[in-house]
């Protein structure tokens, strides 16, 4: 790296500060955080512990925040003063390239946070995919997907759980829904909710033809207890069946897996992972919630779109985005015209520039 490749970042960094000072206004954040650690002082506050727990959260998330901003403010400054005392080819100049790295990326991600401002972006996510028509070869793609988001969650430390799998006839997934636990887990992925398409030489075609499969991608937030979801007895029908197994020892032998129906709204959950009922029916409720939510969300969009006089085809055909294996290799985005042809990656779950795309795009 040149002096005036360095110089030309460290005017862009500048700017990048400049512009989340003005969109965070750190004074005023922190000014909130004090009125938080006033109420959290006063001696009834535990008396409302659904209360208790959201003000805690908040503002442990909102000292987060401020604290990520002023070590990005520092180690700007760092690397400035650092910049005067270094020359180009010296060990020093080394440290002050790594350090421009390391800076540049930190940027990025929390640029990224500063537009997951919505109600639910911090949660954890919950992940639905099912294969559409087509047997085997759509139930294969799903599972594609499946791995992807994993090899995804594991390149961001998020934590991966299963609460329900259901195994393909041949191959693939019939369906999987998954909880991704970490940090705007919920605010990254929703970018990944529509319909995925994939375009290659099926494996399972003898004559070696080129198939064209589509799966869906329902992305919803986990909804944590502090968020009261009025769920009555009356509205809800709860099975109990003997859960399916891969064989050996993962083979349930007990009628432990639930699945719930919310007659108002027919939605339908289920759960098998765990071994005990109880924790499953506390899961598969988890997953109801959270669906309840998503609708609810879904119906603020509606009514935003329909106020904005936009007209967006919302059935199965129309995807979001198309994963081309042959005749050439691209995976892009409908949404954003975002594209790569680096396939093998996105399907090891780098979708970072997909996601980043999607949300500076506002959508």
């Amino acid at each position: 790296m040149e002096t005036y490749e360095v110089n030309k970042l460290l005017a862009l960094f500048k700017e990048s500060i400049n512009d989340l000072n003005k969109a965070l206004s750190p004074d005023t954040l922190e000014e909130t955080y004090k009125a938080y650690n006033l109420k959290m002082q006063e001696p009834n506050f535990w008396s409302d512990t659904l209360n208790a727990k959201k003000v805690t959260k908040e503002a442990t998330e909102l000292r987060e925040k401020l604290d990520e901003y002023y070590h990005l403010v520092k180690t700007y400054e760092s690397i400035e003063e650092w910049f005067q005392i270094s020359e180009e080819g010296t060990e020093e100049w080394k440290i002050l390239e790594d350090d421009i790295d390391q800076l540049q990326s930190d940027l990025k991600s929390f640029e990224l946070k500063t537009l997951l401002n919505g109600p639910y972006d911090h949660n954890n996510a919950i992940i639905e995919l099912h294969p559409g028509a087509g047997g085997t070869e759509s139930q294969d793609w799903a599972d594609m997907l499946y791995r992807m988001y994993t090899r995804y969650a594991q390149k961001k430390r998020f934590k991966v759980e299963v609460i329900d799998y259901q195994a393909g006839d041949e191959a693939g997934i019939k369906s999987v829904t998954i909880l991704i636990k970490g940090a705007y887990a919920y605010g990254y992925l929703k970018a990944e909710r529509g319909v995925h398409r994939l375009v290659r030489i099926s494996p399972f075609d003898s004559n070696a033809r080129r198939h064209t499969s589509f799966a869906s991608c329902d992305v919803m937030p986990e909804i944590s207890d502090e968020i009261d979801i009025d769920l009555k007895d009356e509205d809800l029908k709860i099975d109990v069946y003997r859960s399916g197994g891969a064989g050996g020892q993962s083979v349930n032998t007990t009628d432990s897996a639930v699945r719930i129906t919310h007659l108002p709204t027919n939605i339908v959950v289920t759960c098998q992972n765990e071994r005990s009922q109880l924790k499953n029916k506390e899961q598969a409720m988890s997953v109801l919630k959270a669906k309840l939510v998503q609708e609810e969300i879904r119906k603020q969009e509606e009514t935003l779109r329909a106020i904005k006089g936009e007209q967006k085809d919302i059935a199965w055909g129309s995807q979001i985005r198309s994963y081309v294996f042959h005749p050439y290799q691209m995976v892009k985005d409908h949404r954003t015209n975002y594209e790569v042809s680096q396939v093998d990656l996105v399907m090891d779950g780098d979708i970072d520039g997909f996601i980043n795309a999607y949300l500076k795009a506002g959508e």
